[in-house]
This record gives structure tokens, C-alpha cells and sequence, in this order.
């Protein structure tokens, strides 16, 4: 009986502390939400709900990169379109509603994954493997912009720091990615940044416990996981058929999120503002990584403005697209995601009968 109410303690816990996060998310962007209003009636609207289909298209590209690779792999269970739709917009949610850096979305969709046969090492490679390719996608995107912009002689001599700018920053986040993929395809060190890893933990935690607490993480474990990451990756590399569908959804869901922010921009009727918008947006992410809160938005806005487009009319298309990505996310997600959380326990309990 006690560990029943135990459960249902935690469920209903974990309940009031999302509601907690999202009407902080919310409070926090109070301002950009009523600027945002306060712009509609310069918006066309019917321009505007193309939104609708459009984000959900997008959310569905982004479900589809997981489960694509998933389904390349002979033990993968399969997964509809609908389960695939709805496990994504859970975890854009939660990406959303949890200020962790990525980290709480990397949680969340380690449990949703488990009852696909997925491992925890197995869904972080396809979570990074997400990653990877958007990022790379976004840069492909922000080159085809710059040469857009040369070739057409848009830039003007205020923003060619910018391009050139641009133009580094790409390089090395490419290269960087570059470096990490190398890394985690040498077994030896991973093997080597498993014990390291697992000695720091502990001894980090015997010094806050002075001593009382000695092992908290254990080698297995930490290696196990990585171990796990590492297997996916040597897996794609010797089966890089598997990747093709990932990387084509890849690109097509990197593209329909700057298509939001083109959207917005062109229900105010500035339809030619593309290439600015993915140089702004390439690095307002870039920017927004260093500091998450605030500097996305005014280093994407800023950056637009550089490249020719007027600072107010920059700032207005940035919050608005901001304001209506956090309510759809919270009107697509959340319930989706309370229905997911209120069966912790059952499986187990159904399983146990």
C-alpha cells in the first residue's frame, strides 16, 4: 500500500512542478507576449495560420530523424506515425518547459524510448546524432545565405564583418563536431574517460560528504553507457545507408524552423528576408548556447539588423516567432506529456499481474 501512494506521490509531484516551470516560462516571457499582441494587427493572419501545419510538419521531421534510424536497425520494434508524432511534441515540451540545457529532453526521452527496446547509450547517440545534423544542416543553410547575399550584392558594408564572422563560426563548429565524432570512435578512450570520469564524480562527492559517501557512480555503468554510444556510432559508420533518411529529415526539419521565423516575416510583408533571417538565426543559436536566456533573440535580431534590415521591424519578427513557438509548444505538448508521465508505474504494475 505504501509504495502505491509512493507512486502516485511522484506523478503527482512531477505534475505540479512542470505546471510550476511553465507558467515560469511564461511569466518570464510576459512582456514579449503582450508585445507580440500588441503586433497582430499588422500581421496578416491568414499568412499566420500556415504556422499550424507548418509546426507540425516540423515536429514530425524531428520525431522522424529518432525513429528513421531506428527502424534501419533489424531489432527496432515498429512505430506509427502517430506515436511518432506524439513523442515529439512531448519531448519539444520538455525541451521547452525545463531549463537544463537539452539535458532534461535527453532524460525524458531516454524513459519514453525504453518501451521502443531502446538502451540509454543508444537513445543519447540518436539524441546527439539530432543534434549533429541539424547543426550541420543550419550551416549549409547559412552558406547557401551568404552566397545569396554576395552574389546579389545585399550585404552592405556595415555587415560584411558578419559574413566573414559567420563564415569562422561555421568552420569551427564543423570542425569541432569534426573532433568529438573522432574521439568517440576510439574505444581505448572511452574506456579512459569512463574511469576518469568516474574517479572525479566520486572523489567530487566524498569531499561534499567528507567522506561519508565514497562511490556514487559507478565504472560499469558510466562505461556501459558510453560504450553503448560508441557502438551506434561505429554501427553508422560501416552501415552509412542508415544515415541517409535521418540526415534527409535532418534537413528538412532545420529548414522549416527557420521557415518559422520567414513565416512571420512575410504575414508582416517582408517576404525577401530569408537569407538574413538564417544568418541571424545561425548565430543568435550560437550566441544563445554561450547565455540561453535573452541573448538568442537580441544576437539574432541584432545580427538582422546588420544585414540591412531595420532593427524594430528585426526585433518584432524575432519575438513574435518566439511567442507563438512557446505557446504552440505548450499547447501541442503538455497534454500529450501529463498523459505520458501519469502512467509511470502502470507498466510495471500491469506487468507484474
Amino acid at each position: 500500500m505504501s509504495k502505491r501512494k509512493f507512486k502516485l506521490s511522484a506523478r503527482s509531484v512531477l505534475t505540479i512542478l512542470t505546471l510550476i516551470l511553465v507558467a515560469v516560462v511564461v511569466w518570464k516571457n510576459f512582456d514579449d507576449i503582450k508585445e507580440a499582441v500588441n503586433h497582430l494587427s499588422e500581421t496578416n493572419i491568414f499568412v499566420l495560420l500556415l504556422l499550424i501545419p507548418e509546426q507540425l510538419f516540423m515536429y514530425y521531421c524531428c520525431g522522424q530523424m529518432f525513429f528513421s534510424y531506428m527502424a534501419a536497425k533489424k531489432d527496432a520494434k515498429k512505430i506509427a506515425s502517430w506515436e511518432l508524432m506524439r513523442v515529439s511534441l512531448e519531448l519539444n515540451f520538455v525541451n521547452h518547459a525545463v531549463p537544463a540545457g537539452g539535458f532534461g529532453g535527453l532524460g525524458y526521452i531516454t524513459w519514453r524510448l525504453n518501451k521502443f527496446g531502446a538502451t540509454p547509450g543508444q537513445t543519447s547517440f540518436m539524441y546527439a546524432l539530432r543534434y549533429i545534423i541539424t547543426i550541420c544542416a543550419n550551416q549549409l543553410q547559412t552558406f547557401v545565405a551568404i552566397l545569396f547575399l554576395l552574389l546579389f550584392g545585399e550585404v552592405p558594408d556595415k555587415g560584411k564583418w558578419v559574413i566573414l564572422a559567420t563564415i569562422l563560426i561555421s568552420l569551427a563548429i564543423v570542425g569541432a563536431i569534426a573532433i568529438i565524432l573522432v574521439v568517440a570512435s576510439n574505444l581505448k578512450w572511452i574506456h579512459s574517460f569512463s574511469k576518469h570520469i568516474t574517479s572525479f564524480c566520486n572523489f567530487i562527492v566524498r569531499k561534499i560528504t567528507f567522506g561519508k559517501k565514497r562511490v556514487v557512480v559507478k565504472y560499469e555503468t558510466i562505461d556501459k553507457y558510453l560504450t553503448d554510444i560508441h557502438g551506434d556510432l561505429m554501427t553508422a559508420r560501416r552501415h552509412k545507408r542508415m544515415l541517409i533518411k535521418p540526415i534527409l529529415w535532418g534537413i528538412l526539419y532545420s529548414f522549416l524552423e527557420i521557415a518559422t521565423y520567414w513565416v512571420v516575416s512575410i504575414s508582416l510583408g517582408h517576404p525577401w528576408l530569408l537569407p538574413q533571417i538564417m544568418i541571424g538565426e545561425a548565430i543568435g543559436s550560437v550566441l544563445g548556447a554561450i547565455i540561453p536566456y535573452g541573448l538568442y533573440e537580441l544576437g539574432m535580431a541584432g545580427i538582422m539588423s546588420q544585414l540591412g534590415v531595420e532593427l524594430a521591424l528585426a526585433g518584432t519578427i524575432v519575438v513574435m516567432t518566439r511567442v507563438i513557438v512557446l505557446g504552440s509548444t505548450i499547447l501541442s505538448g503538455y497534454g500529450f506529456y501529463q498523459n505520458a508521465i501519469s502512467k509511470i508505474g502502470k507498466d510495471k504494475k500491469a506487468t507484474a499481474k
